[in-house]
């Protein structure tokens, strides 16, 4: 009997292990009944197709594993391929993914135009998370004073005004193959890294192009060490805006410290430069002996002066931002345009011929050169078709409930895109898998008839979008003019793609140039 009743005393449940027991049943009961709720909110969403997901997590293992293989835009392409035009996966909240050109340009433009669609405050957040709000995570009144002040600076006769300084920049890679010798192996993703970099800091923060000169307004441009941070700070925007909590930068990791030391590397770069164009805003542009031409006609020191609202960390922020958005995006669709055209060589016979019709008639490059190049600027648009850099970098969320393409979208849904998968929808481009320039031309039927989203669409459409097809036609034809080239790793370059922030070739796209006859 004793031996009975100690057992009973033993396996009695202690008043500690049924707070423990009853606080989990509520857990779990809690858990699923947000679940339930969100399944009858989202239940109009069952009808799109989704790829296999956790039973609670949904797809974010995936799309993490993604990241951190630096491989998420393929997991898009791949779905769009299984799941077709149109599907859905799970990260905490619902992604409705689309990859059709047509609908994703309408959704874009008509979405932002009537408000049913913003800028997913997750992304937002992300992009203000890399040093502090930036325009690229803002909206409303607040993006349209920041756009408005950097539209003149960015368009067609703002950017015309910079042809020599970017033919400058571009001489200065022909002069840098040369120098390597012709005939050996040059990796030139970097090349074409420090070209659009030296370019952009140009533009905005006055520094000279030729790397042997130096500028008084702050720091030297160390191209190495600032694209290094330039990669973590972007590498940090995409795993924030797939799903990391933005608190993980204060944990003692290794991705928390090389963020910390990136941001702080640029803002070191930068916060001279800006603090001087804020004390010339102060003088009224007052003459100060050590400040160059180049800086006074920098677009930081016109902006300084030009608005108000901007203050120094703003500036700062800002400037990271052009610096990030001027440099990768240009450089690695150069690289898989010079890629192309070693795999096509129909299309680089047809563009040389060109060129050198142009050297005949003008004499080189200049701003009457440009109506004559118009197949170097079709090249590179075919190129984006296929290789469309930014290929996951943004999305929007739904404000309120939505149509799109017939699907009821509710409250609260993210709208993605793939465009890898969108470049090679064959029901808009035909012969989707061929490098054809000419879709591009505007005597082309088909011209008429395709988008081109790879710059964006709407008036959220990418800022940079004219420097960056004038940065190419320029470094393309200078290349076709100047030398012949081959693949070293042949058609692997263009196929192992990896994913920062942006799409790049994971090789950096060695090639081998010649000096042509």
């Amino acid at each position: 009997m004793f031996k009975e009743i100690t057992a009973q005393i033993t396996v009695a449940p202690s008043p500690l292990h049924l707070v423990v027991v009853l606080g989990t049943i509520s857990i779990t009961g809690i858990f699923v009944w947000l679940s339930w709720k969100s399944k009858q909110k989202y239940k109009s969403l069952d009808s799109l197709p989704s790829p296999s997901k956790h039973w609670l997590l949904g797809n974010i293992p995936q799309v993490l594993a993604a990241v951190k293989q630096k491989k998420f835009f393929q997991l898009l392409f791949d779905w769009s391929k299984e799941l077709g035009p149109m599907y859905l996966y799970w990260a905490g909240q619902p992604v409705v993914v689309l990859s059709q050109p047509k609908v994703i340009e309408n959704t874009i433009i008509n979405g932002m135009r009537d408000g049913s669609l913003i800028r997913s405050k997750r992304v937002s957040t992300a992009w203000n998370d890399i040093s502090s709000p930036i325009l690229l995570g803002e909206s409303g009144n607040e993006w349209q004073w920041r756009r408005k002040a950097w539209n003149p600076e960015f368009s067609s006769s703002g950017i015309s005004k910079y042809v020599n300084l970017i033919n400058q920049a571009c001489e200065q890679v022909i002069e840098d193959i040369k120098a390597t010798g012709t005939s050996q192996e040059i990796q030139v993703d970097p090349l074409f890294v420090e070209l659009t970099m030296r370019v952009i800091s140009s533009l905005l923060l006055g520094i000279p192009i030729d790397r042997k000169n130096t500028s008084t307004e702050g720091p030297p441009l160390d191209v190495a060490k600032v694209y290094e941070a330039m990669s973590i700070l972007g590498y940090r925007f995409l795993r924030v805006a797939t799903g990391e909590k933005i608190w993980k930068k204060y944990l003692p990791t290794k991705n928390s410290r090389d963020y910390w030391a990136a941001r702080r590397y640029i803002e070191e770069f930068l916060t001279p430069r800006v603090d001087l164009a804020l004390q010339m805003r102060e003088q009224k542009n007052t003459d100060l002996a050590q400040v160059s031409s180049l800086f006074r006609e920098s677009m930081l020191v016109k902006i300084a002066a030009k608005e108000p609202n901007y203050n120094r960390e703003l500036l700062i922020a800002e400037a990271i931002e052009l610096l990030i958005a001027g440099t990768d995006t240009t450089a690695h669709s150069l690289s898989f345009t010079v890629a192309e055209l070693s795999l096509n060589p129909r299309v680089l016979q047809q563009a040389r011929t060109i060129v050198d019709q142009v050297w005949e008639n003008q004499g080189g490059i200049n701003t009457n050169s440009f109506k004559e190049l118009n197949y170097i600027s079709a090249i590179f648009k075919e190129t984006l078709r296929l290789y469309s850099i930014a290929s996951g970098s943004s999305s929007l969320e739904a404000t309120r409930e939505t149509m799109i393409e017939g699907q009821v979208i509710p409250a609260g849904t993210k709208i993605f895109w793939s465009m890898l998968a969108a470049g090679r929808d064959p029901e808009v481009y035909s012969r989707p898998e061929e490098f054809l320039p000419e879709r591009w031309l505007e005597n082309n039927r088909e011209t008429h008839q395709i988008p081109m989203i790879d710059f964006g669409s709407g008036s959220h459409r990418c800022l940079g979008e004219h420097l960056s097809m004038l940065e190419a036609t320029v470094m393309l034809s200078l290349l076709l003019r100047h030398f012949d080239w081959e693949l070293v790793n042949g058609c692997s370059s263009v196929e192992n793609l990896q994913q920062n922030l942006l799409i790049f070739p994971s090789d950096k796209m060695p090639v081998r140039f010649w000096l042509r006859n």
